[in-house]
């Protein structure tokens, strides 16, 4: 055995023993990613002009990122096993569920989300809201643990508290994606409407955008937000790590304080930027 495979598994070893319901979801998830990778190679069909499975493909490495990331915090919590068990097998279901959704969407050839054309369609949407919002009150409650917690090294421990904390509200951003639009509105006051609610601002869903995440080149996209916000649990960490040689406790806590600070503003000016209509990176000559 490797001593990269002898790593891999220790590491997914620590996770199991912190939150077995976590790193099982992981592990799935990482599975239907490799799934989405292989039918994007062979199957052409598109919706919305890009490939049916990309989206099921960046979902599942997503929430991957996410639940591991959610159980290897609670290795730092080991007196809070309650706490794993609730948190961790709530989210657990709840993300298998959303990817389980957009993949039998993609599978239909049709969206998943904002999808209320048919019946069953409208069902499996606002069944993947309300399941989404359970699980943003179990990352609640994990950021009111973390701030309850005291930490050995202040510096991680306000790393993790901000970090939590910022992918709360950075999730909360989901929440204005799911307001219709003005033109769906209007349509709304003569027909069914099929579509409510939309990632970009200022125009529909589905335009130019950039490579592989699809964030619209002609508008605002809510998706850049949320995106940034959600992964703050990754970066402060990281960036507590990478300020260990600094020999002051101090300092490093000010440091992640201040880092965090950063994030938030640059998180606020990329809503504030895509709530106005603008995009991240506009064509040239757009608008």
């Amino acid at each position: 055995m490797t001593a990269y495979r002898m790593l891999t598994m220790a590491t997914l070893q620590r996770l199991w023993k912190a939150s077995p319901a976590l790193t099982a979801a992981g592990i799935l998830m990482g599975v239907a990613f490799a799934a989405s990778l292989a039918a994007m190679a062979i199957d052409s069909v598109t919706i919305l002009g890009v490939p049916r499975w990309l989206k099921p493909a960046k979902f599942a490495i997503s929430t991957a990122i996410y639940v591991f990331t959610l159980a290897w915090i609670f290795t730092f919590l080991p007196d809070r096993r309650r706490l794993a068990a609730r948190v961790g097998w709530t989210t657990a279901v709840v993300v298998v569920f959303e990817v389980a959704v957009i993949a039998l969407q993609a599978a239909r050839g049709t969206t998943s989300h904002f999808n209320v054309g048919t019946p069953g369609d409208a069902i499996l949407f606002g069944a993947m809201g309300l399941a989404i919002l359970v699980a943003w009150g179990a990352a609640i409650a994990l950021t009111v643990a973390l701030f309850r917690y005291r930490f050995g090294d202040e510096a991680f421990g306000w790393a993790l508290r901000l970090g939590m904390l910022l992918t709360v509200i950075g999730q909360a951003t989901g929440g204005l994606m799911t307001n219709p639009t003005p033109a769906q509105l209007a349509a709304a006051r003569t027909a069914r409407i099929t579509v409510a609610g939309a990632h970009t601002v200022g125009g529909p869903d589905g335009g130019p955008g950039l490579p592989v995440t699809g964030w619209s080149r002609e508008y605002g996209d809510l998706r850049v937000p949320h995106f940034i916000g959600m992964h703050a649990i990754q970066l402060l960490p990281a960036i507590a790590w990478l300020l260990l040689p600094i020999g002051s406790a101090a300092a490093r806590k000010r440091a992640v304080i201040a880092a965090a600070g950063m994030y938030a503003a640059l998180f606020a000016a990329l809503l504030i930027q895509a709530l106005n209509g603008h995009p991240l990176i506009p064509m040239i000559g757009s608008r």
